[in-house]
């Protein structure tokens, strides 16, 4: 009765640990998840515009600090410029702004680095960004497929890619001249004939009356 005993008890201690690991390998994938830093938009490849906002996660485990950097696309040097800092983990939220048109257009790498608490840096990018403020934007980039990163054997899990829509490409309007306004000092013909026209009248007038002048002043000398 004793052995009957015996093994019921160890029956009852031995038969939840299938559910406890598979609760266990649950929670662990829940918990890598929250703590990977990411950079969900602008997704690689996008063309942007103006004020960017960069979206993604800093990681919830061990965060200490993170900022956004970005550097030209096959810069040898690698030098990285700084966009952004803080010292709050965001998760699922703004990063920082970006205001691209400070910079020329071109193909940028955008860079989320994390620090933990141990002093270890984590770092995600987002390649071939293209800025396009003063040129027009080529062709919309779809969407990658987002990559599948196996956690824990036996399961795997994708982290998400937001769906990108692609924006407008820039079309330069034919530009339409302006009218001018008609000149007040053009002369047409038919006004110079009718001023010569009026001169000559003026003339004779002017003669007619110089020589009805002079005839009567020597009819007046003559009389006298």
């Amino acid at each position: 009765m004793r052995h009957l005993s015996l093994i019921l008890t160890l029956l009852v201690i031995v038969a939840p640990h299938p559910l406890m690991a598979e609760w266990w390998t649950v929670t662990r994938l829940q918990m890598d998840d929250t703590s990977n830093p990411s950079i969900e938009s602008p997704v690689t490849g996008q063309a942007v515009q103006g004020s960017t906002a960069i979206r993604g996660s800093t990681g919830m485990d061990r965060f200490q600090s993170y900022e956004v950097n970005f550097s030209y696309e096959g810069d040898p040097t690698r030098t990285w410029f700084l966009i952004q800092e803080g010292t709050a983990p965001i998760q699922d939220g703004v990063l920082a702004e970006w205001d691209t048109t400070t910079i020329t257009d071109g193909e940028y790498t955008l860079r989320l680095l994390v620090t933990l608490n141990d002093g270890t840096q984590v770092e995600a990018n987002a390649k071939g960004i293209r800025v396009r403020n003063y040129s027009p934007i080529e062709t919309d980039t779809p969407t990658p497929f987002p990559p599948l990163v196996t956690l824990v054997p036996g399961i795997s899990g994708a982290f998400a890619t937001p769906s990108y829509t692609p924006a407008w490409t820039l079309t330069p309007l034919p530009m339409t001249p302006t009218p001018l306004p008609t000149n007040p000092a053009v002369i047409t013909s038919s006004q110079i004939a009718q001023t010569l026209g009026t001169g000559a009248v003026i003339s004779i007038g002017m003669l007619a009356l110089l020589g009805a002048y002079l005839g009567l002043r020597s009819l007046f000398h003559k009389y006298r």
